[in-house]
C-alpha cells in the first residue's frame, strides 16, 4: 500500500505540474477504518481501505471475496477491470455515499492456509484444527472444511498462534512474513484462496470541482500508479515464499484435484453466509458470471 501511495504522490505532482499535491497519512494516523471512510465522505480526501472499511457502507463487497473466485492475478484483474459486476458496484457506491472507486489495489498476492499441526492438502486435512478468521466470512469457510474459526484481530495473531489457541490462519505470504508468523507456523499451503486487495477511494465532491484536464491527469497518475503496484507485488510472491520456505516452512502446492474440492466445498458455504448479509443475488450472479461460474450462479 506504501509503494503505490508514495509512487501516486510523485505521479500526480509530475502530472498536474504541482497543481495537485497529496499529503501521505501511513499507519492510521487519520483514524481506524470506519473514521476515515467518515471523512472521505464528508471532506476532499483520497483514502486506501480495506474491506473493514468499505463494507459498512457497500456490504456487496464480500461478493468480490467470493473463495476460490480467481486462478491467477489476470483472472483477478481482468474481473475488477472489465467485469459488469464491478462497474455496477462503482455507480451504486457512489449513489449511495458521494465516494468514488478510484483502483483496486493488489497488496501482496493470494491467501494462503498455514497451520502448526499437519501438511493440508485436501478439505479433509482441516478436520479438528482451530483457526484463526478475520471475519463471520472466513469461520464459514473454515467451518465447510471440517474446522472451527475464531475471530482474532491481527494485532494478536502472533500469540494466539504461539500459545495454540489457534492452529492456523489464512493470509498472503507478504502478511506471513511482516508478522513473522513463520516462527510459530510450519505449513503452508497455497491453494489460491481469495485475492488480496485493497481499494483507493474519493471524494466525489472534490473530484467533480476539478476541471477536466486536472482530473484526466489525476486519473492517468492512478493507473499508473496502480500498474506499478501490480507489477511489484507479483514480482515479490515468488522471492517471499522462497524466503518462508527458507525459514523453515513445508510449502505444500495442492493438485488440480485437491484444488477442485477446495472449490466445491468452500464456495457453497460462503455463498450461504452472503445470504446471511442482506445482498441482493443479482450481485452475486454478476460476479459469478464475470468470473465464469455462471454453473455455480445457477
Amino acid at each position: 500500500m506504501h509503494v503505490f501511495a508514495t509512487n501516486l504522490k510523485e505521479l500526480v505532482a509530475e502530472k498536474t505540474d504541482g497543481e495537485l499535491e497529496l499529503r501521505l497519512y501511513p499507519n492510521s494516523q487519520l483514524g481506524e477504518e470506519q473514521a476515515r471512510m467518515e471523512q472521505t465522505m464528508s471532506s476532499p480526501n483520497l483514502n486506501i481501505a480495506s474491506f473493514a472499511g468499505i463494507s459498512p457502507v457497500m456490504p456487496e463487497i464480500f461478493v468480490s471475496a467470493i473463495p476460490f473466485l480467481f486462478e491467477d492475478f489476470e483472472a483477478a484483474r481482468t474481473f475488477f477491470d472489465e467485469g459488469d459486476y464491478w462497474k455496477a458496484f462503482d455507480e451504486t457506491l457512489r449513489e449511495r455515499t458521494g465516494i468514488e472507486m478510484l483502483a483496486v489495489v493488489e497488496e501482496g498476492g493470494f491467501l494462503a492456509f498455514t497451520n502448526d499441526e499437519k501438511p493440508i492438502q485436501a478439505p479433509e486435512d482441516f478436520k479438528g484444527l482451530r483457526f484463526r478468521a478475520m471475519d463471520p466470512s472466513q469461520v464459514a469457510l473454515y467451518e465447510a472444511f471440517g474446522a472451527s474459526g475464531t475471530p482474532i484481530p491481527w494485532t494478536e495473531v502472533y500469540m494466539a498462534l504461539r500459545t495454540g489457541v489457534a492452529d492456523g490462519q489464512m493470509n498472503p505470504p507478504m502478511y506471513i512474513v511482516m508478522g513473522s508468523l513463520y516462527e510459530v507456523q510450519k505449513y503452508l499451503t497455497l491453494a489460491n484462496i481469495q485475492y488480496s486487495d485493497q481499494f483507493l477511494v474519493g471524494n466525489g465532491a472534490m473530484l467533480d470541482g476539478w476541471d477536466e484536464q486536472t482530473r484526466q491527469a489525476f486519473l492517468e497518475a492512478v493507473d499508473e500508479a496502480n500498474a506499478m503496484a501490480r507489477e511489484h507485488n507479483e514480482a515479490k510472491v515468488d522471492e517471499r515464499i522462497a524466503y518462508l520456505e527458507e525459514q523453515g516452512m513445508q510449502v505444500i502446492e495442492p493438485s488440480e484435484e485437491n484444488l477442485n474440492a477446495f472449490r466445491e466445498q468452500g464456495q457453497p458455504a460462503y455463498l450461504e453466509w452472503l445470504k446471511t448479509q442482506d445482498i441482493e443475488q443479482r450481485w452475486i450472479d454478476m460476479a459469478l458470471e464475470d468470473a465464469g461460474m455462471t454453473q455455480l450462479a445457477q
